[in-house]
């Protein structure tokens, strides 16, 4: 009962301590939202989910104009929350990938890594993929995975900011970054240019690319390092 009586007050005081910040956290991003309503070119603003590195980007987009220490932090929190946290999905959903789907590939379950899902359809039936390089092995290594490739119907990769399912052939691609997958170095799907740059230039990113630009020599040099 001693024991008990000892506990229950840490209990409680974390929960309190919880609470306490994400009220001040909730406030923070509220300030930040204002700010840019009222103050800043929303179509300049930096897309980041580092703090340090946000800081950096807004200063010289010149999106706002000179702010205080206090309103900085505000603003930076909020550009950094609204990439970190997924937004509500109004247009397409993510992938769903059924639990027992193993990669096709490297034989991984797929279901338990949603930000680098990737589907194709062939011939009626639904192939799940663990990230886009090996969905790229399965679809340029003619001889390793022999198909006929006129009979995909479709093909689909994950939006890494906002898990939005996108046509593998609108998106755009960061090449050999610093951010690994579960197989290695990947290539990382975005639904428009911008993300795609704001994440490479966050992450050390080789290139950006479209869907017709991703040659077998640049997957073999994924893997080979």
């Amino acid at each position: 009962m001693r024991i008990l009586l000892i506990v229950l007050p840490l209990i409680v005081g974390v929960v309190y301590a919880d609470e306490i910040s994400t009220t001040k956290n909730s406030k923070l991003l509220q300030k930040g939202k204002k700010i840019v309503d009222t103050l800043c070119d929303s179509d300049k603003l930096p897309i980041s989910t580092d703090i340090d590195i946000a800081i950096e980007k807004l200063k010289k987009s010149k999106a706002c104009p000179p702010l205080s220490a206090s309103k900085l932090k505000a603003v930076t929190y909020y550009i950094t929350s609204r990439n970190t946290q997924t937004p509500p999905i109004t247009h397409r959903a993510a992938i769903v990938v059924p639990k027992d789907a193993k990669c096709p590939v490297c034989g991984m379950l797929v279901h338990k890594y949603p930000k680098w899902t990737t589907k194709m359809i062939v011939d009626g039936k639904s192939y799940y993929f663990d990230g886009v390089k090996d969905m790229m092995k399965y679809y340029i290594y003619s001889a390793d995975f022999p198909y006929d490739r006129k009979s995909i119907s479709k093909i689909l990769v994950n939006d890494y900011y906002t898990l939005e399912a996108i046509d593998a052939k609108d998106a755009y691609y960061v090449y050999d970054s610093d951010l690994f997958g579960p197989m290695g170095r990947e290539l990382i799907a975005f639904r428009d240019e911008r993300s795609a740059k704001s994440f490479s230039d966050d992450h050390n990113g080789k290139s950006i690319l479209r869907f017709d630009e991703i040659s077998s020599d640049m997957i073999v040099k994924l893997d080979s390092e």
